[in-house]
Formats: structure tokens, C-alpha cells, sequence
């Protein structure tokens, strides 16, 4: 059976509400920021992928690397827009082991998903996907 990184979200989701302690309007309004650029940072890049006719289902043979768009900023968007809804519903809901959980979706995603993906595609892409991998990172900044 495979796993679906939207699990892991779900998980995080639900640990955030179960333990929440509203945090006030600041908070909030901080949270529903980061949920709607998570959310519209991963409807962008699922778009810029299938415009691109590759999937962007996990565990599957990409097509096409995708480097345009929001891929320019970081090799996983859609994971990075994960983590950015997870701390967000952390924040709305004043939950402080929903944002501890961040860290570890992110430690669960890396090593569950993106290292195989960036695997595939260097023996899919070889040079090209080396050279994309040195010029942008693998969710933002120096990460």
C-alpha cells in the first residue's frame, strides 16, 4: 500500500486541532495568510505540472521536469504549500504541538518521498535535473 503525503497532512491537521488553545486575532489572521498562500502555492504548481503533462501524484514517473512557475523558488511547492497550511492552522487554532508537528511532516516528507522523487528524477533527467537541483532549493532558501 503506498502513502499519500496528504495523510501526513491530515495527521498534522488533526494533532493542530485536537490540542488547540485559540492565540488571539494576530495569530489568526497570520494563520489564514499561511493557509491561502499554501493553498494557492499548490494549485499553482499541481497547474504549472499538468500544463506541463507531467502528474504530480507521488510515486509516479515523472514525464516532464518542471522547473517553471512555482518550481523556480523551491523543487517541491506542493509539499512546501503543505507545511505552510499545516503551521497555519497551528497558528488559527493556538496550537502549539500542531506547529512542533511542522518540523516532522517536513523530516516525514523528505525522507518518506522527496529523496526517492529526486532519485527518479536524476536517472530520469540526469544532467538537467542535476543542474536544477544546484540552482534552486529543495523547499526554500538555503533548505
Amino acid at each position: 500500500m503506498r502513502e499519500w503525503p496528504p495523510l501526513w497532512v491530515a495527521l498534522g491537521l488533526l494533532i493542530a486541532w485536537f490540542f488547540a488553545d485559540a492565540w488571539g486575532a494576530f495569530a489568526t489572521s497570520i494563520g489564514l495568510t499561511l493557509i491561502a498562500a499554501g493553498a494557492g502555492l499548490m494549485l499553482t504548481a499541481v497547474v504549472t505540472m499538468l500544463r506541463a503533462r507531467t502528474t504530480p501524484v507521488p510515486h509516479r514517473e515523472a514525464d516532464v521536469l518542471v522547473t517553471r512557475g512555482p518550481f523556480r523558488l523551491s523543487r517541491n511547492p506542493i509539499y512546501l504549500g503543505d507545511a505552510l497550511i499545516l503551521a497555519g492552522a497551528s497558528l488559527v487554532w493556538g496550537s502549539l504541538l500542531g506547529l512542533l508537528f511542522v518540523p516532522v511532516f517536513v523530516f516525514i516528507i523528505n525522507s518518506r518521498f522527496i529523496f526517492d522523487e529526486e532519485a527518479r528524477l536524476a536517472a530520469r533527467f540526469g544532467t538537467d535535473f542535476e543542474t536544477y537541483r544546484e540552482e534552486t532549493p529543495r523547499w526554500i532558501g538555503p533548505f
